[in-house]
């Protein structure tokens, strides 16, 4: 047990770190903060003179996708980051459990997107002018604690297909090009073809955005629990899948002595 604590906490905090070794911090602003703040900048002037919604809509639906970014992209470099410093094959010889080994590394991206999401809320009300009731902060941090979490699910998950693909980059950029689709961020979900709506529900945000919407309207917190909900099992669904697939792909490579081939 204390081995696996150890592989969990330290592990996962050591992998983080190493995603951003040649960095300095000043270079994570315009990713995690500039780019976010002007996307919303964007889809709010633009969204409000097409009628779509008002500042607070947008404003909502960009602070939860937000979470996204770092969700998809930093657990996908956790596969494409090994291969490229050709440490994939020595950490998954290793004889640590894969359970801590792997959900370690998501626990600072959960973190990460926590973050990223809260600092687009903050800037972005103070930029649009969006007045939040008191009462409404709480359950908001509590909306972007669960989304984050269900994303970087979704992240595991691409994660554990980057054992079969070349770039992580390109498909992390493919799945969050589906959440800005499908998940409400700039368009309400009611508003998509009904198969797409089938869709929006299978995937994490939309129940997060819809619960972060009704929060600022001033609905109860305890009205929303069920989204939330809906929005943490998602989650639970892509990791627990993100991690068969590890397992999967891991077994294959070795079968075929493909792990330093994709």
């Amino acid at each position: 047990m204390t081995a696996a604590l150890r592989i969990f906490f330290i592990g996962g905090l050591t992998s983080y770190r190493a995603l951003f070794n040649w960095l300095t911090p000043w270079v994570l602003i315009p990713t995690f903060i500039v780019a976010p703040l002007f996307e919303l900048l964007f889809f709010a002037f633009v969204g409000k003179d097409a009628g779509v919604g008002d500042n607070v809509f947008f404003l909502m639906g960009a602070c939860v996708l937000a979470a996204a970014i770092p969700s998809l992209f930093a657990m996908g470099n956790t596969i494409a980051d090994e291969r490229r410093s050709q440490t994939l094959g020595l950490l998954l010889v290793s004889p640590a459990r894969r359970l801590p080994l792997f959900l370690g590394r998501a626990l600072p991206v959960i973190l990460n997107g926590f973050l990223v999401s809260l600092v687009s809320l903050v800037l972005g009300a103070l930029v649009l002018r969006v007045s939040l009731p008191p009462t409404a902060w709480l359950p908001l941090v509590l909306v972007i604690v669960v989304s984050s979490f269900s994303c970087t699910g979704l992240g595991l998950t691409g994660a554990a297909i980057g054992l079969r693909v070349r770039e992580t980059a390109t498909l992390s950029n493919v799945i969050l090009g589906v959440l800005i689709v499908f998940g409400g961020a700039y368009a309400a979900v009611s508003a998509l073809p009904a198969w797409m709506q089938q869709v929006s529900h299978l995937l994490p945000l939309s129940h997060g955005i819809e619960a972060a919407r009704e929060i600022a309207s001033g609905v109860p917190f305890a009205d929303v629990l069920w989204l939330l909900r809906d929005e943490a099992l998602i989650g639970l669904v892509y990791a627990g899948i993100g991690m068969v697939l590890l397992l999967f792909f891991e077994r294959e490579s070795r079968r075929h002595a493909t792990l330093e081939l994709a």
